[in-house]
C-alpha cells in the first residue's frame, strides 16, 4: 500500500469494543507494542474488523506529539509509544523526528523547528510518540 501517511503499523486486532455510534480497536504491533483506534461501527462492519484479522494502522506524522518528560502528569492520550530518537532532520521551519520502538519499528513526528530545541531532541534521546486514536486510520487487506 501506498499513502502520505509516513507511520504505517502492521497489528493484529485483541479486542473490538462497539459503542453507539464508535468503536474502539486496540491493537498489538509486530514489534510489541500495542495501540488504540477509535472507528465508526459502520467501518467496523465495512472492513471485517473482529479479533485476530490482521490490519495496517496508518498515522500522518504531523498528528504525533513527542514528549520528552511526563513531569509527573497523566494525560488521556492512550497511544503512547516509548522509544529513542534515532534521527532529527531539519528543514526550514519544521523537523522530522525518527522514534525506534523497542521492536524496531520507527515513528516518524514533524515538530517545528523550536521544539526540537526546546525538547533537546537528537540522536539517543528517549521519547515517546503520543497520538488520540481518532488518528489513526485503519486498512484491511481484501
Amino acid at each position: 500500500m501506498k499513502t502520505s501517511a509516513r507511520n504505517q503499523f502492521r497489528g493484529k486486532v485483541e479486542q473490538v469494543l462497539i459503542g453507539a455510534v464508535n468503536a474502539e480497536i486496540y491493537l498489538s504491533l509486530q514489534g510489541g507494542a500495542s495501540l488504540v483506534a477509535s472507528i465508526t461501527k459502520d467501518s467496523v462492519a465495512t472492513l471485517g474488523i473482529e479479533v485476530g484479522v490482521e490490519v495496517t494502522a496508518l498515522v500522518k506524522a504531523p498528528q504525533i506529539i513527542v514528549v520528552t518528560e511526563f513531569g509527573g502528569y497523566k494525560i488521556s492520550v492512550r497511544n503512547q509509544l516509548a522509544g529513542t530518537v534515532v534521527a532529527v532532520k531539519s528543514g526550514a521551519v519544521n523537523s522530522e523526528i525518527d522514534i525506534e520502538l523497542k521492536g524496531g519499528e520507527i515513528v516518524a513526528a514533524t515538530v517545528t523547528n523550536d521544539s526540537v530545541e526546546t525538547l533537546g531532541l537528537r540522536a539517543g534521546k528517549p521519547a515517546t510518540a503520543i497520538f488520540k486514536a481518532g488518528a489513526v486510520i485503519l486498512a484491511v487487506k481484501n
